[in-house]
């Protein structure tokens, strides 16, 4: 990769752009700022020699550890991190940053008073009955929340109670607030769309989701992170790996019926988590499982990429389009040819800020 060195703009000149279909020819990308601009008058050059240019991945499902925690995600080309549950003070100044990776996140999760979440959650954490879903989404929203994460389990497991899901659903919804809904079996997936939940977060192992609730997840419009590396993780811990082709075959199930797919990954650095899958790195291989359960590499890419910009109202980011956020990162491989290129990275921006590699 060559370059001349003139002041301004930056032009990635002889870059394959990822469309969310195919590569293009060879062109020119401009970054102007922290922006895709079109202008490349004075702009420094560099001359990609063919490389690859995608936009910058979106990890739907993270847990923010500390603040250091966003820079740790950019050098693997992960410029948007979602957080699912996070000590809101954590993540008030990490939101809209320039310069290292993006961060949304829910704040504090809702959880049952008996599952698995509640013993480790304060108080503040756990809904008892319908009358506490408003107090507890108005504090969410005010502290900054951007969607709201919903901890469900089957009838019986301490989740929320139906009534409970239903009502936080509904407060959620009120203040224009995604619901996000933890659910790792087809029950608590039986429960999440009872409660009008927009995104199920993980994907259930060991079971097959019911062709009944698949049909209806398509019509409803549901979209689901299945977080296949944590399942993948977690069967092997729990010594029943064997368990773990049921998730891939029930993301097949989805993908087939139209449901839409996010890349997320649950990573994590939480103590007492048995599982912790690597803040940036363990996107790739997401991506990766998600081809294996039988996303094409391009469908792999978008779940990545326009589809949780999409789903989350990031209307800023998601693809390689003028006027927005210059998050990118170039390859030097090809992932529509190998899902595993999008390892062989070159160069990371993010809005617009070039990440030492």
């Amino acid at each position: 990769m060559t370059s001349s060195s003139t002041a301004g703009r930056t032009a990635l000149d002889n870059v394959r752009v990822f469309d969310g279909r195919t590569l293009s020819t060879p062109t020119t990308v401009v970054i102007d700022g922290a922006i895709i601009g079109t202008e490349d008058t004075g702009a420094t050059r560099i001359d990609a020699g063919g490389a690859v240019l995608l936009p910058g991945f979106i990890d739907a499902h993270v847990h923010i550890h500390d603040t250091a925690t966003p820079s740790a995600f950019t050098p693997f080309g992960v410029t948007t991190a979602l957080d699912m549950a996070c000590d809101p003070d954590i993540v008030a100044d990490l939101r809209n940053t320039v310069g290292t990776t993006d961060i949304r996140s829910a704040g504090m999760a809702i959880v049952g008073p008996e599952g698995m979440h509640s013993k480790f959650l304060p108080e503040t954490a756990v809904i008892r009955s319908a009358d506490q879903a408003e107090p507890m989404v108005a504090q969410r929203h005010s502290t900054g929340s951007n969607y709201i994460k919903l901890v469900l389990e089957a009838p019986g497991d301490g989740g929320p109670d139906e009534t409970s899901a239903k009502a936080a659903v509904a407060e959620a919804h009120a203040r224009d607030l995604l619901v996000i809904a933890h659910a790792t079996n087809p029950a608590a997936y039986a429960l999440a769309l009872d409660a009008g939940v927009d995104i199920i977060t993980h994907i259930p192992v060991g079971a097959a989701l019911p062709t009944a609730t698949i049909t209806r997840m398509a019509s409803e419009g549901t979209v689901v992170t299945p977080t296949l590396t944590m399942m993948e993780a977690m069967t092997a811990f729990r010594g029943i790996p064997g368990a773990f082709a049921d998730a891939l075959t029930n993301v097949a199930a989805l993908h087939a019926a139209g449901i839409p797919i996010l890349a997320g990954t649950d990573a994590n650095a939480s103590t007492g988590v048995p599982c912790n899958p690597a803040f940036g790195d363990s996107l790739h291989h997401e991506l990766e499982l998600l081809v294996q359960s039988g996303l094409t590499p391009a469908e792999a890419l978008n779940a990545a990429t326009i589809l949780p910009a999409k789903y989350f109202g990031l209307t800023d980011r998601g693809s390689i389009e003028p006027g927005l956020r210059a998050d990118l990162v170039l390859l030097d491989g090809d992932p529509l040819a190998d899902i595993t290129a999008t390892r062989s990275i070159r160069q990371v921006w993010s809005a617009g800020v070039p990440i030492p590699r």
